[in-house]
Formats: C-alpha cells, structure tokens, sequence
C-alpha cells in the first residue's frame, strides 16, 4: 500500500495539541495508542503485535523502560563503558569532560572545535566550530539549562529515558569541519543486523538512503518524508567490521539501532537507538512494516507479561 498523505491538518493538529498531555497524564497507554493511531494512521495491536512499528510500541511501553541495559546504554555517558566492556574503546570519540551543569564548564580551557550533548535526550546539541558559536553564551547557557530540566523519557513517552542523569558531554569533533560526518545507523533485531540508514549532508541538504544490510536499495523502508541522495552511497571499505560491532553491542536487546561513524576508514561509536522517532513510522511502503516486523521477535516479552 502506497504512503499516505504526509500533509498534517492544521485543524486537527490544533486539538491533537490541547488533548495530548491530558491523555498522557490518565494513561501512558493510551497516549501511545492515540499517538500511533494519529500519525501512522493504523490501530496498535499491543496483545497481538505483527507490525515493526507496533511491536517497538510494545517495547517502548512493557519493556524497555524496566530494562537496566537499554537505559544504561541510552545514555551518551554511561554507554561509553559498555562500548569498553564489549571491546569497542578504540572507537570512542574523545571526551573533553562530563559536567552535571552547565555553568561548570570553562569554556576558555576548551579548543574548538567540539559538541556539547545531554546525556538524557536525543537532538539537545550544539556544535562549537570556532570561537565565534561562544558569542552569546547567556543564550547558550539558557538553552542547556531548559534541557537540563527536561525529564525527556515523560516528554516523549519513551520512559527509559527518565532514570538517566541529566549532564553535559563534551566530544571532540570529528571529521570536516566544513561538514558533518556521514552517519551509518544499523538495526539489529534479536542480534541480527539486517537493515541500515545512510545519512548524509546533514545540516546543509540531508539524504537518507535505506539500504538492506547487503547494501542493496531499501526505499520502502524511508519514512516521514524523508528524501534519499538519487546517486546513491558508497559502501565503507570495512562495512562488514561496522555490522559485526554493531551486532555485539545489540547482543542483550530484541532490537536497537546502533549508528556509527566512519572517518577514513576508523569506526567511530556514536549512539544506540531503542526506541527509533518513538517507533511512530510512517514508512514509504506499508508492506515494509510487515517485513521488518518478521525480523523481530518479541514473544518471550509478550508471554511473560
């Protein structure tokens, strides 16, 4: 079945608004399935799920919120010493320091360029290139002090966020500083890697290409939209060593998406994903749901609850 129509109407985007912390404060359940229902326009089956999509939502509401794995390693601190545990620590991108706030930070003793991450979250960044993206502080300090505050995991309903500290990481910048490096995200289910996205001219004309593990093309696997480079991308020399890491660290979980780096051929750890847009996809070609959803087996999940 083709994509539906991406376009949101404004009228009922307006009322999804004012109802959507009200129905998260009666149930977190619900919400989810309100969510689900409003944005890939299906019915979630929580007691029988089929779909790739519906069985992250399972995930995300039964299981991975009681995991101490999924959230130890949903933090961009504490994951860092499971890479080390997994035998990964060369391919940790350098740390100029971990800081509970953001007024600990003495920016004169840091050399550009660098990233400030939170630890708790997804998206609350900022890239220091030159000393010129220090020149309104105040402001910068008022953005990291609102996402400090942010119980992201309640925000987003994606609760194996809330147990996580919320800090500081400052990385080392890698790759072009004219451009951010090209992201390979991999998906794992039941430890076996099976698809991935290629991301590339981030912040400037951003592509994603899908691809099956074997590098052949998996646009029916696109979602919300989202537009692929046409030439296509090149396979990194030592993809198979990427895929093999990434199926490692994914060894505990039933499915996570481990994204990595690839700088002139040295493999760079970025993040795991569990919970990938909240498992709220709306996927170019709806067969595709069912497809991935064959790849993923919850049903020790489903049984034991």
């Amino acid at each position: 079945m083709p994509i539906k129509n991406l376009k949101e109407n404004k009228i009922k985007r307006f009322f999804a608004v004012l109802s959507r912390d009200f129905i998260k404060a009666i149930s977190k359940t619900q919400y989810v399935k309100w969510q689900y229902k409003y944005i890939t326009h299906h019915k979630l089956n929580l007691k029988n799920p089929v779909r790739y999509t519906e069985k992250l939502q399972y995930l995300r509401l039964f299981v991975y919120p009681y995991d101490k794995e999924v959230i130890r390693c949903a933090s961009r601190a504490t994951v860092r010493d499971y890479v080390k545990e997994k035998g990964f620590a060369d391919t940790l991108i350098p740390i100029y320091g971990l800081y509970d706030d953001f007024d600990e930070i003495d920016f004169t003793k840091l050399r550009p360029p660098y990233v400030l991450k939170c630890t708790h979250a997804c998206a609350f960044n900022y890239i220091v290139r030159d000393s010129d993206d220090l020149n309104d502080l105040p402001q910068l300090r008022k953005k990291f002090k609102k996402w400090l505050r942010t119980n992201y995991g309640k925000k987003t309903v994606e609760l194996h966020y809330s147990p996580i500290k919320p800090q500081i990481i400052i990385e080392k910048y890698i790759g072009d500083i004219e451009e951010l490096p090209i992201e390979y995200k991999i998906h794992v289910f039941n430890g076996v890697a099976k698809s991935l996205y290629v991301v590339t001219g981030r912040g400037k004309d951003i592509r994603y290409n899908n691809l099956y593990i074997d590098w052949k093309e998996f646009d029916g696997s696109q979602f919300n939209g989202w537009k692929k480079r046409e030439e296509g991308v090149k396979q990194p020399n030592n993809f198979q060593q990427m895929v093999q890491m990434a199926e490692e660290l994914a060894k505990p979980f039933p499915f996570v998406r481990v994204d990595l780096y690839n700088i002139a051929g040295k493999i760079y750890f970025s993040e795991m994903t569990f919970t990938p847009a909240k498992g709220t996809l709306i996927l170019d070609d709806d067969k595709v749901d069912f497809e991935m959803g064959e790849w993923l087996n919850i049903e020790k999940y489903i049984n034991s609850k």
